[in-house]
């Protein structure tokens, strides 16, 4: 069940559209279409020697979002100009829906706002075309591969005044993890390396599959004049559409895509677990690694 559905208009500004109490906004959500799986538009080729055809590729459609609102309360025209100032035409909106089991979201542009004014039934139908064919989670999920293992506690003796000999806390570095991954379509994923000290030559595997990315620190160390060492950041986007790898070092970000493998797997979650792991020529101690994904989903 739908409970709530918020909307931020190109300024940040937001109303929340609560289905079961909709006096607090003034909207009554009589219902919302395209909330559901898109359409995928299925390419096949006829043959002339055989039955039927043959499979080409397929792809989803972009999501049309259209509301169908019933202004309540006392000042209908407030109501109405309020829906001018929420779904903007032509601008940028971002719509969160918020269900009994599920907190997603996406991000579309106003085509149309259709006011019904001289009936009895003042209202509104709003049409939102989203690009993406699909809707988001609410939070991004990280899998860290390091760990701090608190080992302070109270009470506690300090038989020195010299020597440190006590341990507040201690970094555990786990070199493998499984991410579960709960969405219905695969995704990239974003990968940051954080170095405490010089690494060589790292490759990161997904064990499952098999599929692998290098980063050649030769390479890296010909294009920046340096290679990964303490405080470097490399961050690898395997994201259809935003797929990068860069460095950040000492504030400067650097494209340094051509310093990974020749063919570098772009890694998708599938449902499920998936198991991810990371070895080093020299310097596996020094890595610190963290894996970032979103969830998608067909439909609320």
């Amino acid at each position: 069940m739908i409970n709530y559905v918020t909307v931020y208009n190109d300024l940040g500004e937001y109303i929340t559209m609560d289905l079961r109490r909709p006096e607090r906004s003034g909207f009554l959500v009589h219902y919302i279409d395209g909330l559901g799986p898109t359409k995928a538009n299925i390419e096949m080729t006829e043959m002339a020697v055989m039955d039927g055809s043959i499979y080409n590729s397929a792809r989803s459609t972009s999501r049309n979002i259209v509301f169908n609102l019933i202004f309540i309360g006392n000042d209908i025209e407030a109501l109405r100009q309020q829906s001018y100032k929420y779904f903007p035409l032509r601008r940028r909106i971002r719509i969160v829906i918020e269900t009994d089991t599920r907190l997603c979201q996406t991000y579309g542009y106003v085509e149309a706002n259709e006011q019904a004014i001289f009936t009895n039934m003042a209202g509104a139908k709003i049409s939102v075309r989203c690009p993406s064919s699909y809707l988001f989670s609410g939070s991004t999920q990280v899998t860290s591969f390091n760990a701090v293992q608190e080992l302070f506690e109270f009470p506690f003796s300090n038989e020195s005044l010299s020597a440190n000999l006590i341990e507040f806390s201690s970094l555990q570095l786990d070199p493998i993890k499984s991410i579960e991954y709960d969405g219905d379509v695969e995704i990239g994923v974003v990968i940051t390396v954080h170095a405490i000290g010089a690494i060589e030559n790292l490759e990161i595997y997904n064990t499952q599959t098999g599929e692998s990315i290098a980063i050649n620190t030769d390479r890296l160390a010909l294009l920046t004049g340096e290679g990964f060492h303490e405080a470097d950041d490399i961050i690898i986007s395997t994201v259809k559409g935003s797929k990068y790898a860069k460095l950040v070092r000492g504030g400067q970000v650097t494209n340094v895509l051509n310093c990974l493998d020749m063919y570098p797997d772009w890694f998708q979650l599938k449902k499920g677990p998936n198991i991810f792991t990371y070895t080093a020529e020299s310097g596996e101690p020094y890595v610190q690694m963290k894996i970032e994904n979103q969830i998608i989903y067909e439909g609320i």
